[in-house]
C-alpha cells in the first residue's frame, strides 16, 4: 500500500538525541515536517539539515515542527546537532527501522553497484489534524526546506 496525501500519518514514538521518547501524537494541532535521511554528518544529509536550519525562524514563526529521522543513535545525533547548530529534534529509528518502514522510507538501495537495505531520503508534511499534507520521494537535499516553504506559500 502506498501512502497518499490525505492519509493518516503513521503514528510513532522514538527516542530523540537525549534519549527522551518523542511521539507524533504529541504534535496534534500543529503542522510537522518529518524528514528521513540516511546518515548523520554525510555531505547530502548535512546540506539537508542545514537548509532546514537556515529556514528555522520561518518554520518556528509558522508553528511548524521539524523532525529528522535516521538510524543513527543519540550520541551521533548530538554530535551532528552541535557541529551544525541544528535547532530541531533528531530521532533514532534503529534497524530494522520500523518507523521509516511505515513511511515507506526504508528499503533496498543501490550504491556504487552494491545493493543494501537503507534509509531513503523522503520528506513528509503532516497537517494539524495528523494527515499527510505533502509527500516528497524525490528530494533535493540542499533545498528541501526551501521547497516546503514555497509549496506551503510561507514567507
Amino acid at each position: 500500500m502506498t501512502l497518499q496525501i490525505g492519509d493518516r500519518a503513521p503514528d510513532f514514538a522514538l527516542p530523540n538525541q537525549d534519549g527522551e521518547l518523542v511521539k507524533l501524537a504529541s504534535f496534534k494541532g500543529q503542522r510537522v515536517v518529518i524528514y528521513f535521511y540516511p546518515k548523520d554528518d554525510t555531505p547530502g544529509c548535512t546540506k539537508e539539515a542545514c537548509n532546514f536550519r537556515d529556514h528555522w525562524e520561518l518554520f518556528k514563526t509558522n508553528k511548524i515542527a521539524v523532525i529528522g529521522i535516521s538510524k543513527d543513535n543519540g550520541t551521533s545525533h548530538t554530535k551532528f546537532i552541535n557541529k551544525h547548530q541544528l535547532p530541531f529534534t533528531l530521532l533514532s529509528d534503529p534497524e530494522p527501522c520500523p518507523v521509516a518502514s511505515s513511511y515507506e522510507s526504508y528499503g533496498l538501495k543501490k550504491f556504487m553497484g552494491r545493493e543494501y537495505m537503507g534509509m531513503m531520503r523522503h520528506t513528509f508534511v503532516i497537517d494539524p489534524s495528523g494527515n499527510l499534507e505533502l509527500i516528497y520521494t524525490k528530494v533535493k537535499a540542499a533545498t528541501m526546506g526551501t521547497q516546503i516553504i514555497n509549496d506551503l506559500g510561507l514567507d
